[in-house]
């Protein structure tokens, strides 16, 4: 056993202010971090001895010297001694600076916690929204704007989530701990600390790295993690005290319904990644169905140790006693031993028949058997008519309050989990349809040519005239092997049809909702997914007294070009009759995805941000012309180069009148953990998700600037975005980009990381850096440090209008208009993450000459973004408005740039032995990965 009052070894120092507004939070933050070093510097020197302690503290004094050193002999100093580190010894060290980092980050959590734990409850998002709801419209209006909401989160497994679960739930575990405060030198803070260096040994010995590639199923199990503790923990406290608000308001939550719920593309997402199957699909849904009965179980549970109401006291209820008659003596839910007992508590006899039901139900499911009426649940609103049962029973014999208090929440929490906990959307590429309708319509033979010669117009009308006919194109044997009518590459994408068809039995509709299609760029795509759909049983407008459309259809538009016709696809859509009878059997709704991430990747980040603000306005337009409700899902990733950025912000800065209560966005990779790990964090997310969509929804209807204003500020915007998107593609045109982006970053590494089931590049046609996905893009640049994505082009777009004489509009607009102020709010927090000197140790060590004049025009914009940005917000520095963040990043700096010097090191050896036709090295890999673990846990994102 240690010594612990033997003399402290070496500690790596730390000054890491926290992320906040509270001057007072900042010292404390402080002295956590210090702790937490200096228990990972007693670590270390356990597992490795003092030398390596000693290494780490004079690598981060040097390489803080260097950096507000004015000689560049003295960086190099540090990179060459870097270089030579034995390979042992760099993994160590980086292994020390990345587990440093991650410490720091769990403790900035804790006191984000604090902070909101001591914030006055009214100032908090929801309590201010109802109020300012209520005071300015009243509490008709107020009603209104609830009853409309439904905002969903929708977990995606978006492989930018580099820590394995292994470590997160070590990080839980320290947060956990810090969460009690302790007085330094008492027997509590000894027994706190002897936890921690607990926590951080074992931390220290758990492979980062993963060992094998996640599977689809791996990736489920993640997100069902994350869910189990929303819906248990999480979620009853957020609808309660909503509840609680909007009854002081004059308003109220609707019974049975819930404003807010979880999605997910997990097991559904097939575009261009070959592991999601149809099985997969079925599994995956098995696994939601299991937690969602659980869940249920738990609450029901909770609700039995709580109802020991007596009927001998308060009356017998007839209905409630005339359903336990059935539970019992008809299906055998109540078995008599446990029934004698509880006769004069009909509550619990109750709630125990509804947690048999579950059980069976889950039996059902797991065996494949029949439903039962009675003695299973085949929807979820078959639980939620038992709640109203026992709900109403209290209330008639004066249990109104508790009719009204846990009961009533837990029903509403189950109301939004059903059997299948969260909806999972279904997301294939638009090309995979036509390839299976080709086969379809070439043999029938009739049309004049083949089916994929057809333009688009052509197309379209071929599509429409074929969804209107009664006729099936092929018959049940479609997806029979036997048939001979699919093949192997087009049979599993019409075989997922089936399974839709199917988990709808079993689960109910609410299961999967929607079908997205992938790079929609017209109605045919939308059309051919409908026509299939209806091939397999989901879609029927022949019968006039049996229509129904048990799925809808979401076009994602992610290009330019997709984005600027959004409009004109929509009205396509909705002007055909048997498309907008499909819209109205589905409600009068329509879904639309809007991808940031590839639009960002073509045109940069002004010219995305601005086509999609357009393209909403379009489409909202367009939604109203036809009488029918849009819900905007919003593909939005982690960094500002995916459509990152705050989300209360991102809500609020949507064009008016495109809320309508309904809205989606993805939520994927670290976000996920940094916004849910922690119960106080996740609530947090949570009120701030539906407070931005309930202002938005009821007070955002009308411009919130003139006619003419909004006129004048988009004319400016698109003066920007013009030049922007001008000088963004000279760098993306420039034939020797694929070339420098590969030497000069770390992407050809991402798939070594195993941090996610799917490929880096689509499995389309697509070629090039155009086939790369937008994740490893972002990646790639950010582990650099160039972040090309999340600020090039804007110098230039600004420029241009100031030169113009559009500087007054510029500074107009920052003040008044929500939407370009969060715009350059989020250029300029990846600004201040940028570091040009970082990024020129990577080009000049790993690039050849040849290629540096990219980096120089990089870096060219670079300056002149920082220039222009500073100039418009009125500040000497990027962050000068915003301190502590300005601090923060500033000092992660000095732990963060030792990593990257190692990486670069890393890399040049890695290359070298690829150019000698050498064999990987196995320990020379594993130094590189963790390079990457360790850039990614300093800037909190990989991509």
């Amino acid at each position: 056993m240690r010594d612990e009052s033997a003399p402290p070894v070496p500690t790596l120092t730390a000054e890491f202010p926290v992320v906040g507004d509270d001057p007072h939070i900042d010292a404390p933050l402080r002295a956590v971090v210090r702790r937490l070093s200096t228990l990972l510097g007693r670590t270390i020197a356990d597992q490795h001895g003092p030398e390596l302690l000693e290494l780490v503290e004079d690598v981060r004094r040097q390489t803080k010297e260097a950096k507000s050193s004015t000689d560049a002999d003295d960086a190099r100093r540090i990179q060459q001694r870097l270089a030579e580190l034995p390979i042992e010894q760099a993994t160590a060290l980086t292994r020390a600076f990345t587990e440093y980092f991650l410490l720091a980050n769990a403790a900035e959590q804790v006191y984000r916690v604090r902070a909101l734990d001591e914030a006055a409850a009214e100032d908090s998002w929801i309590p201010r929204t109802v109020k300012a709801i209520s005071e300015e419209l009243g509490p008709e209006a107020l009603q209104a704007a609830v009853d409309s909401l439904d905002v969903r989160l929708v977990f995606t497994a978006h492989p930018t989530e580099a820590s394995r679960r292994a470590v997160l739930t070590k990080l839980r575990r320290v947060s956990d701990l810090l969460d009690s405060e302790t007085e330094e030198g008492t027997v509590e803070r000894r027994r706190q600390d002897r936890d921690l260096s607990e926590v951080i040994e074992a931390l220290w010995q758990t492979d980062e790295l993963r060992r094998q590639q996640p599977t689809p199923i791996d990736e489920s199990r993640n997100a069902l993690y994350y869910l189990r503790q929303i819906y248990l923990h999480t979620m009853p406290g957020v609808l309660d005290d909503f509840r609680d608000e909007l009854r002081e308001a004059g308003a109220d939550l609707t019974e049975r319904t819930t404003p807010l719920r979880f999605g997910s593309w997990i097991g559904g997402d097939r575009d261009g990644n070959p592991f999601v199957t149809a099985a997969v699909t079925r599994e995956v849904l098995r696994l939601q169905a299991d937690t969602a009965i659980d869940i249920a179980i738990e609450f029901i549970t909770r609700a039995i140790a709580d109802l020991s109401v007596s009927s001998s006291l308060t009356g017998d209820d007839p209905e409630l006693r005339a359903s336990l008659v059935e539970d019992i003596e008809r299906h055998g839910l109540v078995e008599r031993d446990q029934y004698e007992p509880y006769e004069q508590e009909p509550y619990r006899l109750k709630l125990g028949a509804m947690r048999s039901k579950l059980e069976n139900t889950r039996r059902r499911i797991h065996d494949g058997l029949a439903h039962e009426a009675g003695r299973d649940y085949l929807r979820g609103s078959e639980l939620q008519d038992d709640f109203d049962l026992v709900r109403a029973a209290l209330a008639r014999h004066q249990g109104d309050r508790v009719a009204d208090g846990s009961l009533a929440i837990a029903q509403q929490v189950l109301a939004g989990v059903g059997l299948s906990l969260a909806t999972l959307d279904v997301r294939e590429h638009a090309e995979k349809h036509h390839e299976v309708l080709a086969r379809l319509f070439d043999r029938l033979g009739e049309l004049d040519g083949a089916y994929d010669d057809l333009d688009r117009e052509t197309r379209t009308r071929v599509l429409s005239a074929e969804l209107a006919s009664r006729r099936p194109m092929a018959g049940a044997e479609l997806s029979s092997p036997e048939s001979g009518i699919l093949d192997d590459v087009t049979r599993p994408t019409f075989q997922v049809f089936g399974e839709i068809r199917e988990a709808h039995r079993v689960y109910g509709p609410e299961c999967i909702e929607t079908y997205i299609v992938s790079m929609t760029r017209g109605a045919d795509d939308i059309l051919a997914v409908a026509l299939l759909a209806r091939e397999a049983g989901l879609i029927d407008l022949a019968s006039p007294e049996k229509k129904r459309a048990d799925i809808g259809f979401v076009p994602l538009l992610e290009t330019v070009e997709e984005l600027r016709n959004a409009g004109a696809i929509l009205d396509q859509l909705l002007r055909d009759p048997s498309y907008r009878e499909i819209v109205r059997l589905r409600g009068d709704r329509q879904e639309i995805m809007l991808g940031y991430s590839d639009s960002n990747k073509e045109s940069g980040v002004v010219t995305s941000q601005w086509e999609i603000h357009q393209a909403q306005r379009r489409l909202r337009d367009v939604a109203a012309e036809h009488d029918v409700t849009l819900r905007l899902f919003h593909g939005r990733g982690g960094s500002v180069g995916r459509g990152g950025g705050p989300t209360y912000d991102a809500i609020l800065a949507q064009p008016y009148g495109v809320l309508e209560g309904a809205i989606k966005f993805t939520e994927q990779g670290e976000v996920i953990s940094d916004k849910y790990m922690l119960p106080v964090l996740a609530r947090e997310n949570l009120d701030l998700s539906l407070a931005a969509v309930l202002q938005g929804t009821a007070l955002h209807t009308t411009p919130r600037q003139s006619a003419e204003q909004l006129e004048r500020f988009g004319q400016v915007m698109q003066h920007v975005s013009d030049a922007a998107f001008a000088r963004y593609r000279v760098l993306a045109d420039d034939p020797d980009l694929p070339e420098y982006f590969v030497l000069s970053t770390p992407v050809e590494q991402l798939g070594d990381l195993k941090i996610g089931s799917r490929p880096s590049k689509r499995t389309t046609s697509e070629k090039g850096l155009d086939g790369l996905r937008a994740i490893p893009w972002v990646f790639g640049w950010t582990q650099s440090r160039q972040i090309v994505p999340g600020w090039f082009g804007a110098g230039s777009g600004l420029k241009a209008a100031r030169e113009a004489g559009l500087e007054d509009e510029l500074h107009d607009m920052l003040r008044s208009w929500h939407f370009f102020r969060t715009v350059i709010s989020n250029i300029e927090m990846t600004l201040a993450k940028t570091d040009m000197d970082i990024a020129a140790h990577y080009v000049h060590s790993l690039v050849p000459e040849r290629l540096w004049h990219l980096f120089d025009g990089i870096r060219e914009e670079y300056e002149l973004t920082v220039a222009e940005v500073e100039r418009l917000t009125g500040v000497l520095g990027l962050l000068d408005n915003q301190p502590i963040l300005k601090r923060t990043l500033a000092v992660r700096d000095r732990y963060l740039d030792p990593i990257s010097y190692m990486q670069v090191a890393m890399l040049q050896r890695v290359r070298a032995r690829d150019a000698q036709g050498l064999e990987p090295d196995e320990q020379l890999q594993r130094a590189l990965l963790t390079t990457i673990n360790g850039v990614a846990a300093g800037l909190k994102n990989t991509g």
